[in-house]
């Protein structure tokens, strides 16, 4: 499914875990682009993160008083990763030239118990694109959600990148978060800095101030979070992409009593803009 508006295209995989397959302005590719076979999800350009993000530690956790285990679910991950939605097919709810809506529905399974309903709306208008990320509570006990947006952008061009947070946390060999220190502790991202180092990033910064810019040669790009007070910044040492994830919680929130809980019949949503 393509949209298109102005400069802008952006190309949708609904079966495909609701994914974006490419998002390019002026036909350069903005996102990482999807090879036609793609099945990995791993292998798009961009996914949602729902009902949780990033890692749950050994998948499991408590909640009311009740112990649950789910299972890890990407190969190579000692612990459950992203949540249900990047692994599951959307349905098209509505689609035009340039918007669309895409509907996943969960109904409570081993890789998740509560049943809850996801919507992705996504809106191409000349300036780049929207997505909005809603969940709602469908079960009849409370429901620890996390939401996120996970976009590979294009490493080839960047000059640098810029954002501003009040802290990250550090992480154990498992890639869990287990130490809160100063945002500037892994480099000063405030003043810009360039993606160029050996080391890898896979941290999730505290207290972001919603904005990201990305500055290519072909003229700079803002990603901005909307209702995601964390960013979680991959950055793996010689790869051709980085992600920058605007988030609503830390990974393993549901285990440091971050994440938000939803009553029945509650709505969580967030948004993402790439824009420029």
């Amino acid at each position: 499914m393509r949209l298109a508006a102005g400069d802008w295209t952006a190309d949708l995989r609904p079966g495909a875990g609701g994914a974006i397959a490419s998002l390019t302005r002026r036909g350069v590719d903005i996102l990482r682009p999807t090879s036609a076979d793609a099945t990995d999800p791993l292998a798009f350009a961009s996914f949602p993160l729902v009902p949780y993000a990033n890692r749950i530690g050994g998948g499991a956790f408590e909640v009311e008083g009740v112990r649950h285990v789910v299972p890890a679910n990407c190969p190579g991950q000692l612990h459950p990763l992203h949540g249900v939605g990047w692994l599951s097919a959307w349905s098209v709810e509505a689609a035009d030239g340039a918007q669309a809506t895409l509907l996943h529905r969960h109904d409570g399974d081993t890789a998740w118990p509560w049943r809850y309903a996801a919507t992705q709306r996504f809106a191409l208008d000349p300036t780049g694109l929207t997505v909005t990320l809603g969940v709602e509570n469908w079960d009849t006990r409370a429901m620890p959600v996390s939401l996120g947006f996970h976009p590979y952008f294009v490493r080839s061009g960047v000059k640098a990148i810029a954002f501003d947070a009040g802290g990250v946390w550090e992480v154990d060999a498992t890639l869990l978060p287990v130490a809160h220190v100063a945002a500037d502790t892994l480099g000063d991202w405030s003043a810009g800095a360039a993606l160029d180092r050996a080391d890898l990033i896979d941290h999730c910064y505290t207290g972001w101030a919603g904005t990201v810019r990305i500055e290519r040669a072909d003229g700079a790009i803002t990603l901005t979070g909307s209702g995601t007070p964390m960013l979680h910044l991959y950055l793996p040492p010689g790869a051709p992409f980085f992600c920058a994830e605007p988030v609503s919680a830390m990974p393993n929130a549901v285990n440091h009593g971050a994440a938000d809980m939803l009553q029945p019949g509650a709505c969580r949503t967030i948004a993402m803009s790439i824009r420029g």
